[in-house]
């Protein structure tokens, strides 16, 4: 199996922010110079001559501020006043959360500014080997992409101290070379590490440093946080570097920063995994006897909850031996058991909703809990088997997609795992696996129904083959060893064992494979760093927890987007959270895990900002037509709009009603100014504020919800063969229609705001505190002057006009010439009075034109090809009571997950119709394509025959049906989802938007 790549916007976007900081650069190739020979004793004519990085040139040195400010206003972060120089050069800060592809965007940033400036020479530090060894590998693996992008192969090599022709060929070569070092290999002092400082005969009597140093060399710091000694940063400006690009997650030391994509973006634009946490808490003082886990609540849409525990019984031996069971209301457990330790434990209340089980004697157990006394083994061994139910759960879900779920177990002694002292060699985590393993998957065999090529695959791998270990080799022994650990510094905890890493990452595609039994893993915490397989859909650290890592760091190993069989990235905004959700199985409560894990992410974050309208000034709104500068005008009303509305508390933050607002995007009262930007303006404000509080983590406890027998009832099938035809469109019209359309709306309707200046003239307050300084309060106004700027008399930028508006709408230069040309000259005329508005407006303008085209003209073709009923997988799941409906009788699924309240009201009138047969709400894998994006509806539903004038109606439910209150590309889906089904139909089906199940009645009665 091979990993697939493909070009993303996201990344693409952190490459273009280095780019643009050197506007203005011109493409120069290497330049030639006469390398150092040494005291060799080679003559041939030009064979010494050696190739280093172009200067950048003296305009764009005293430009660069400017640039970098130009760089961050486009992305609303905060400008840098200055620029931060380390070894007499710039240093620019990449912020990319892990798991987004850090590693791929500064190998593509080393192919752009190779095409684009001709550097060609660059040195990768990272802080470990784990690094080291993961970056060498990202190389290999995307060759292949990136020479299909760019038409070459980077060369790339990892120094070693005894290989030092690589340096000759790193300084002689003309292609893109990159050298990958530690910085153990240079600011270490042991005698391989001081060897690239010292004259060293095998190298001509030359220094390493000299001869990499002479080639002018891009850095790029790969977490410069763990790389910020003293030592350290001497060191690097022994590299003579051209620049400094850093690239991490969580900067220590701001630089300037130029591209931010933090824990929260990449959580909110579904760029890495969805977290759930299983805790595991124990309750009861020592000494208590009676022991109970509590593993599960089990619901039914038809019979009281049931629980899955785990409890201690006497068997007919008279040994005690703890089993999984299943209780309800009602039952004694010193009977069940046979043990008088559960005397006063008979099940009162079985709480589906709070998922607890209380006790007539007044104990109450959360679903995770461990009640009375829990050994060090026995935590071990609930571990494991939640890390093992989890692992089914997803299994389930996923296998038909044909994604492999693997699970990865972190231990910190390899004889828990490997004991050579046993004949069998299995330690003890081996083998409680083993026997965990068996129970569950025989409780899964019978409970669940599998469709026959997942059960055969179950069968096929036993409980020995489906778990390996990966830890360090004795070279002697060839037995598994604890690898030797860091004990200090920034690599505390870590290992240095190359031989280990690469196991684990020339295993990594393999592990991929359907083809390779092993599924779950188990490693040593010290080579955590060497795991980034996108597949590790369950962590489980069965060791102690410790200082070295943080919470953040475990979960981070699992963050990655998964893929299929064929190596897709699985990233389907439609589904991405549904599929990738990383389970972690903690040690500890999950209150405690999430309160942690948000505390170490907010402490990363740079977001307290406050709300006030200078904060808004200078802002960029990205809309679908254009980029928006916000005016003072503009601010001033957004300003107003939140103090209104109470979205700003007294010190201008946010309060928590408008965050939850904003996770809703459901912003309301919007100034005029503000109107037909509101998705802009969300996004605007979801990348300035938030905390961690806004990183959803699941309780990974979830419940399942089976597809129940109304999915076999004829009235579905009947219903499904009438939608599940697969369609292409297509679009004509004519250009002269559309000019003609643009010409008359933009006449009518493109106004400007000419440019104004405010000048505010104030004086310092006779008295000024502490307080006054603080609030920045102790100048105060005395008058206010607005004034309109003549714009026509200057403009010192140049515009290429058609060349903006074209690269938006995207229509050709000669129909965008037209267009303008044709225009009023009173309108053309506003260009001078705000020519950046003029140009957003005009954008906006043509665009919504251009949607009308479409609209009217687009025409569907059906194909022979249908989607497959196998969307509708035999179980999904939830865990949130609050977002499903329950006790239905007449959907697919024994519970219906809603979205929104005007969702639950729509399907409890929908489910106690009389008329209604069956109902779905549509999976994401059902869609209709448009020019703007894929549209899945949410309702299928099928009515009595004879009872309505349409049989079938597939429903969309909003909460207004106006336009106004959808965004331009939804309402433009629901507009060409109409023209789909108008060819689908006949009399017995119908599509429609409704608000409620009242307006779906009237349009079928």
């Amino acid at each position: 199996m091979k990993l697939q790549f493909k070009t993303q916007q996201y990344q693409t976007n952190a490459v273009n922010a280095v780019i643009e900081v050197f506007d203005g650069q011109p493409y120069r190739g290497l330049r030639e110079y006469r390398m150092d020979t040494g005291n060799t004793q080679q003559f041939r004519m030009g064979f010494y001559d050696g190739f280093r990085n172009a200067e950048i040139i003296d305009p764009v040195k005293q430009n660069l501020l400017a640039n970098i400010q130009k760089v961050q206003a486009n992305q609303n972060l905060p400008l840098s006043e200055k620029l931060a120089t380390q070894t007499s050069m710039v240093n620019l800060d990449i912020e990319m959360e892990t798991g987004t592809g850090k590693t791929y965007c500064y190998i593509k940033t080393i192919f752009e500014l190779n095409r684009k400036y001709g550097w060609s020479k660059f040195v990768i530090i990272v802080p470990s080997v784990a690094i080291r060894e993961g970056v060498k590998k990202s190389f290999e693996i995307t060759a292949e992409h990136f020479q299909q992008e760019y038409g070459k192969k980077a060369r790339s090599f990892i120094y070693n101290s005894s290989q030092l022709h690589e340096i000759e060929s790193f300084s002689s070569n003309t292609d893109i070379n990159v050298m990958i070092i530690n910085i153990q290999a240079f600011n270490a002092t042991g005698k391989d590490n001081r060897r690239i400082y010292e004259e060293l005969d095998d190298f001509g009597s030359r220094k390493p440093i000299d001869v990499l140093s002479a080639n002018r060399p891009i850095l790029i710091l790969d977490e410069p946080q763990k790389m910020e000694g003293k030592k350290t940063l001497e060191a690097l400006a022994k590299f003579n570097p051209l620049m400094i690009l850093r690239y991490s997650a969580t900067h220590k030391t701001e630089h300037n920063k130029i591209h931010r994509l933090d824990a929260l973006d990449a959580y909110n634009q579904k760029l890495v995994k969805k977290i759930a946490v299983r805790g595991i808490t124990i309750q009861g003082l020592t000494g208590t006897k009676a022991y109970i886990y509590l593993q599960q609540i089990h619901i039914s849409s038809n019979k009281a909850p049931t629980a899955t525990v785990e409890l201690e019984f006497k068997l007919a031996s008279g040994e005690i031996s703890r089993k999984i069971c299943k209780i309800e209301k009602g039952d004694r457990l010193a009977e069940k058991t046979g043990l008088s330790q559960y005397d006063g434990f008979v099940v009162s209340e079985i709480e589906a909703n709070g998922f607890t089980v209380e006790f007539t004697n007044g104990v109450k157990i959360s679903q995770g809990e461990a009640y009375g006394d829990v050994t060090e083994e026995q935590m071990r061994r609930i571990q494991i088997r939640e890390t093992i139910l989890a692992h089914f759960e997803k299994e389930r879900l996923l296998f038909g997609q044909g994604i492999k779920v693997l699970s990865l177990f972190f231990i910190d002694e390899v004889a828990k795992y490997r004991d050579y002292t046993r004949e069998d060699t299995k330690g003890e985590y081996a083998r409680i696996f083993e026997e965990e393993y068996q129970k569950v998957l025989a409780d899964t065999l019978t409970e669940f129904n599998f469709n026959p090529d997942y059960l055969d695959y179950l069968q096929k791998i036993s409980a020995e083959k489906t778990h390996n270990g990966y830890f360090s080799v004795d070279k002697k022994s060839k037995k598994l060893v604890d690898p030797s650990i860091k004990a200090r510094g920034e690599e505390a905890g870590l290992s240095d064992d190359v031989d280990a890493y690469d196991l684990i990452l020339k295993d990594k595609e393999r592990l991929l494979s359907f083809d390779e039994p092993t599924r779950f893993i188990f490693s040593h915490s010290a080579l955590r760093e060497g795991w980034d397989n996108p597949n590790v859909f369950v962590l489980c650290m069965l060791k102690h927890s410790d200082n070295t890592i943080s919470r953040r760091q475990e979960v981070g190993r699992g963050l990655r987007l998964a893929v299929n069989k064929l190596g897709e990235r699985q990233d389907n905004p439609a589904n991405v959270h549904e599929i990738n959700v990383l389970t972690v199985i903690a040690n500890e409560s999950y209150n405690t895990f999430v309160d942690n894990l948000q505390k170490e992410i907010n402490s990363t974050l740079s977001r307290k900002v406050k709300l006030d309208k200078d904060f808004f000034i200078g802002k960029v709104l990205k809309t679908e037509n254009g980029n928006i500068t916000i005016n003072e005008e503009i601010a001033t009303a957004t300003y107003r709009w939140l103090v209104k509305n109470d979205y700003v508390d007294d010190k201008n933050q946010p309060t928590a009603e408008f965050q939850k607002t904003l996770v809703d995007s459901t912003l309301e009262n919007l100034p005029p100014s503000l109107e037909g930007y509101q998705q802009a303006l969300v996004t605007l404000l979801q990348g300035s504020i938030g905390s961690a509080n806004d990183y959803g983590i699941e309780n990974g406890r979830k419940q399942s919800n089976p597809r129940n027998a109304n999915f076999d009832r004829k009235e579905f099938k009947a219903l499904w063969n009438k939608i599940n035809r697969k369609a292409v469109y297509q679009v004509d019209f004519d250009s002269n229609e559309l000019i003609k359309n643009c010409v008359q709306a933009l006449n009518r309707h493109l106004n400007v705001t000419e440019l104004t200046y405010t000048v505010r003239e104030g004086i310092q307050k006779s008295q000024i505190s502490d307080r006054d300084l603080n609030e920045k309060t102790a100048f105060k106004v005395e008058e206010t002057s607005n004034n309109h700027y003549n714009a026509n008399l200057h403009i010192a930028t140049k515009y290429d006009l058609v060349g903006q508006i074209t690269a938006q709408v995207k229509l050709t230069r000669q129909t965008v010439a037209k267009i303008l040309s044709q225009i009023e000259p009173a309108i053309f005329s506003k260009f001078v009075k705000n020519p950046e508005q003029f140009i957003s407006e005009a954008i906006r303008l043509i665009n919504e034109q251009k949607a009308y085209v479409i609209v009217e003209k687009i025409s569907y073709n059906l194909l022979e090809e249908r989607f497959d009923s196998s969307i509708f997988t035999p179980e999904q799941s939830f865990n949130d009571f609050s977002k499903v409906v329950t006790n239905v009788k007449k959907h697919i699924y024994d519970y219906v997950k809603v979205d929104s309240d005007v969702e639950r009201k729509f399907v409890e009138e929908l489910d106690t119709d009389k008329n209604v047969v069956v109902y779905t709400k549509l999976p994401s894998g059902f869609f209709i394509p448009t020019p703007v994006g894929n549209y899945n509806p949410d309702w299928a539903i099928s009515f009595e025959e004879n009872s309505v004038k349409h049989i079938y109606f597939i429903a969309e439910t909003k909460g207004s049906l106006s336009s106004l209150n959808l965004k331009g590309s939804e309402s433009s889906k629901i507009e060409c989802a109409r023209i789909f089904f108008q060819k689908l139909s006949n009399t017995q089906l119908k599509y429609d938007v409704v608000t409620d199940y009242k307006k779906l009645i009237e349009l079928i009665k």
